[in-house]
């Protein structure tokens, strides 16, 4: 995994957060709040299987070896950003602005 370099803002923001310069402004009860949403959106209660071509197995392999965690992991991460949303169609969004143009 490669180190990204920080711009002068970030690096300042960073050592700002080093030397404990930020304080959360987040009440107890809404820790709460968002620690049990979080809890919900990753609990995995449910079993899939899935037939995919060895390529793409080998793939998603190769992926999560560079994100640093297993594949079932990115692919119930994937999963999960498309469904919430999160993810865009990149070809999609070009075939809707050719069509514009």
């Amino acid at each position: 995994m490669s180190k990204k370099k920080l711009d002068r803002d970030e690096q300042e923001l960073l050592k700002e957060f080093e030397r404990g310069g930020f304080d959360s402004m987040l009440t107890s009860r809404r820790k709460k709040q968002i620690k049990a949403a979080a809890e919900e959106t990753f609990k995995k209660d449910k079993r899939i299987n899935i037939r995919i071509s060895s390529r793409d197995l080998e793939a998603l392999q190769r992926r999560a070896l560079e994100e640093g965690m297993p594949y079932q992991t990115l692919v119930s991460s994937v999963l999960h950003k498309y469904v919430s949303g999160g993810l865009e169609d990149i070809l999609a969004n070009k075939a809707k602005q050719s069509d514009v143009q």
